[in-house]
């Protein structure tokens, strides 16, 4: 069976070895990367000394489901998993199991019939269990079922967080697949971003530039404000019905997905206006902290050395509201990090290693006025540094 993506496609710039990726009926890993993900987890087992783990997902949350079997989480599924057995996975509801059944990689399907922790502890038991690790979301009422049964219970998501930090090749070519949606629509906004459009229009222009080509949309967030009269300092993550006029910056969050492999992109706009100084100077400190905090970034890199780098922010007088680099690919993951005016919590006790993939965002905001800027994209580390998976030009922008 053969599938084809729409001819415009080239306007994602993508390499014949992606585009073969998406020309998949349903896209999937090869047998050596299933395998790789099954061992390590296998080794987080024993190294916890887990017989059995369950790998949960609920309500489209839980990027484990999919990274263990290639189905993209629904309504409900908990995945059983022993390195000795095929995993068996129980989906909600029945109209989901054919098609999970069709994805799944090397995995029994089975109709959860609205009880899926009385299936799950029937498995286990069929399966002897006796200390039992969870991976993702097991609201309480399931857990306490659970426990009452298997009351030796061990929350892995922390190591699981750790463990898909570090992305093998072939996830990393579903990534920039997933960059390449997010580029084409910052491209789409600037050819159509202008006065008169609404904050719910602007998501219309973003979607319609990755949807035709099987992205879904994980994010995608817009501030916009009068530059002259600001009120808004970092992207919301609902839209007003608010109109873009001339005059405004609109900055934006983006999340393309590639189903669960999305980039991240950042970026700003002046549209039919230049940047007034205050903005000019807001950008320039965010390219200035993104450029300083990239140059840093390579295996053995502390978070102390980071944040060390975002010193710039400060040194102009101004400092930041979101996290300014976090661990993301598959999921939004630690480490988590702000600046010394704006700190995550403790600096975690952690260093940077190859293949490891990091947003860097520095959304730089005034002290004194509800105004901010943001930019920053999704970067893999390298050998010897760091490098962006996206392509999309940086820049203010301006528009309309």
């Amino acid at each position: 069976m053969t599938s084809r993506i729409p001819a415009d496609s080239a306007c994602l710039n993508l390499e014949s070895r992606l585009r073969a990726i998406l020309e998949q009926p349903f896209p999937r890993f090869s047998d050596a990367e299933i395998a790789r993900r099954r061992v390590a987890l296998g080794a987080l087992m024993h190294k916890h000394e887990v017989d059995q783990l369950l790998v949960c997902g609920e309500q489209r949350a839980g990027t484990g489901v999919s990274w263990v079997t290639g189905w993209v989480t629904t309504t409900e599924q908990i995945v059983v998993v022993d390195p000795r057995e095929r995993p068996k996975m129980f989906v909600e509801w029945v109209n989901h199991a054919p098609l999970a059944k069709q994805i799944a990689w090397d995995c029994d399907v089975e109709w959860s019939e609205h009880r899926s922790v009385d299936k799950v502890i029937a498995e286990l038991k069929r399966r002897a269990a006796r200390r039992i690790g969870i991976i993702g979301v097991f609201n309480f009422g399931k857990y306490r079922k659970l426990a009452s049964s298997f009351p030796d219970i061990v929350d892995l998501n922390a190591e699981y967080g750790r463990l898909r930090l570090t992305k093998s090749a072939e996830e990393l070519d579903w990534l920039r697949i997933g960059a390449a949606f997010c580029d084409a629509s910052i491209g789409a906004l600037r050819e159509q971003l202008a006065p008169g459009l609404n904050e719910r229009e602007l998501g219309d222009i973003v979607e319609r530039a990755y949807v035709p080509f099987g992205g879904t949309t994980f994010l995608h967030y817009f501030g916009v404000t009068a530059m002259a009269d600001p009120d808004c300092f970092v992207p919301r993550q609902h839209p007003m019905n608010r109109i873009v006029r001339a005059g405004d910056c609109v900055f934006t969050e983006i999340t393309g997905a590639f189903w669960d492999y999305g980039g991240q992109v950042l970026r700003t706009f002046a549209v039919g206006a230049e940047p007034t100084a205050l903005y000019r100077d807001l950008f320039d400190t965010a390219e200035a902290a993104y450029d300083a905090v990239t140059r840093v970034m390579r295996p053995r890199c502390t978070m102390a050395e980071i944040v060390d780098a975002t010193s710039v922010i400060e040194e102009r007088g101004f400092t930041i509201c979101d996290d300014l680099v976090h661990g993301f690919g598959g999921g939004y993951f630690p480490p988590i990090l702000g600046t010394r005016s704006r700190p995550a919590g403790p600096l975690p006790d952690f260093v940077l290693a190859e293949n490891m993939t990091m947003v860097v965002q520095p959304n730089v905001i005034d002290r004194a006025r509800p105004a901010g800027v943001q930019v920053g994209e999704l970067v893999r580390i390298t050998a010897t540094g760091c490098e962006s998976l996206h392509r999309s030009p940086r820049g203010f922008f301006r528009v309309g």
